[in-house]
């Protein structure tokens, strides 16, 4: 414990850089949609409370960075509160008054009575940018850093385990999983990891022959240095390459941003396939993480990059990878939580406005209202949940104990 909280600083530093910059981005993604349809806008924030920088621009918006680095936010002129949640008495009296002093002609410049597909996207926007900075970053890396390839040699096989059991044997390389072509041994790992219980089918390369076999992953309670203690799938491989198989791969720019965009694909279809089990008893949500675990992680990936080697300037370059690396997946999974349906997150105002289209009038207010208290009542379950998680991780809960 008294490890963890010297270790503090180390921990909460680099994520709020990072989370600072993936904030800044996702309401520049708001920001920049809303100014390309004309609404007017009051304020642009990073941060929360008492202003420790401000300036307002020619267009009369306020560029703010407060003092609690906990997130941002785009406030649109006529807005109700920073998250732009309607009233429909408040919507009328501002009509009401924008009419009477400036004309109708005004309301075109307000987000509240723009038309409902620009409202869409707007919103849509903010985790759009996410998914773009995601794919930026990886095209960055996949072009000037490149990745190692390592092939899913088969180095060992634990007796006993579901693989033995399904007959592999060192020396087999796995090609495919399911049908889906398999290059890397992290893609096994990944895919082997969120499917205990489900039966999975392996193309095997043996001998130069192909050989079909089948396992089911059994869930496993592991130590991840990043993760902590998190049940994962596993079948009793030990992957390992031979020296001669490992490929160092640098793509072109237009590969690159290819692999850019599987890459975010792919970290996206996990999360999706991880909720999805989640809901359907399959995993027991373990591996969600809070800010305290996000913040843990970030510490661990940048203590690691300092250790990996002594030299100052690569002690600097595996830093600014690290980071990068960490930003994108950070940037994803902000992206991600935004679009879910939950009213007070993007998603769940994407999901009043396609309402909004299809019936050609907005949600009652009073369901919008109940709406958003559902929301909030539920995105605070989830925090909750998260940070439960974290605590057990990082054994806060055992030290407590010790002091009753």
């Amino acid at each position: 414990m008294l490890e963890f909280l010297a270790q503090v600083p180390l921990y909460v530093l680099p994520f709020l850089l990072v989370l600072t910059v993936v904030v800044t981005i996702h309401e520049l993604g708001h920001f920049l949609v809303a100014r390309a349809f004309g609404v007017k806008i009051d304020r642009f924030a990073i941060g929360f409370g008492r202003a420790l920088l401000s300036r307002t621009d020619k267009h009369g918006t306020e560029w703010r960075l407060g003092w609690i680095p906990a997130g941002g936010y785009v406030k649109f002129s006529g807005d109700l509160d920073p998250s732009s949640v309607p009233d429909e008495a408040g919507l009328a009296e501002l009509k009401g008054r924008i009419v009477a002093e400036q004309g109708p002609a005004a309301l075109r410049d307000y987000y509240h009575f723009k038309p409902v597909w620009q409202r869409a996207l707007v919103v849509a926007a903010g985790p759009l940018a996410n998914f773009v900075l995601a794919i930026f970053i990886f095209t960055l890396l996949f072009s000037l850093i490149g990745v190692q390839i390592l092939p899913a040699r088969v180095a060992q096989v634990s007796e006993g385990s579901p693989a033995a059991a399904a007959g592999f044997r060192e020396g087999d390389l796995i090609t495919g999983i399911n049908g889906r072509r398999v290059d890397d041994s992290r893609d096994v790992t990944r895919i082997v990891s969120l499917s205990s219980g489900d039966q999975l089918r392996f193309l095997v390369e043996r001998d130069g022959a192909e050989v079909t076999l089948t396992a089911t992953p059994e869930r496993e309670v592991v130590v991840d240095p990043v993760g902590g203690r998190i049940s994962v799938g596993r079948i009793g491989l030990g992957l390992l390459p031979a020296v001669d198989e490992v490929r160092h791969v640098r793509y072109g720019p237009l590969a690159a941003v290819g692999e850019g965009v599987s890459q975010t694909a792919d970290v996206l279809g996990t999360s999706l396939r991880y909720i999805g089990r989640i809901f359907t008893g399959r995993e027991s949500g373990d591996q969600l993480s809070g800010p305290i675990g996000i913040a843990k992680a970030s510490g661990a990936l940048t203590s690691a990059a300092v250790e990996a080697n002594p030299d100052p300037g690569a002690t600097v370059f595996n830093l600014v990878l690290t980071m990068a690396s960490f930003a994108a997946i950070l940037s994803i999974g902000i992206g991600f939580l935004n679009l879910l349906p939950i009213p007070i997150l993007d998603g769940g105002h994407l999901v009043f406005y396609g309402y909004e289209a299809v019936a050609k009038k907005p949600v009652a207010a009073r369901y919008q209202e109940a709406g958003f208290r559902v929301g909030l009542a539920l995105l605070a379950c989830l925090m909750l949940f998260a940070t439960w998680n974290d605590l057990q991780k990082l054994n806060l809960f055992k030290f407590l104990g010790g002091l009753a």
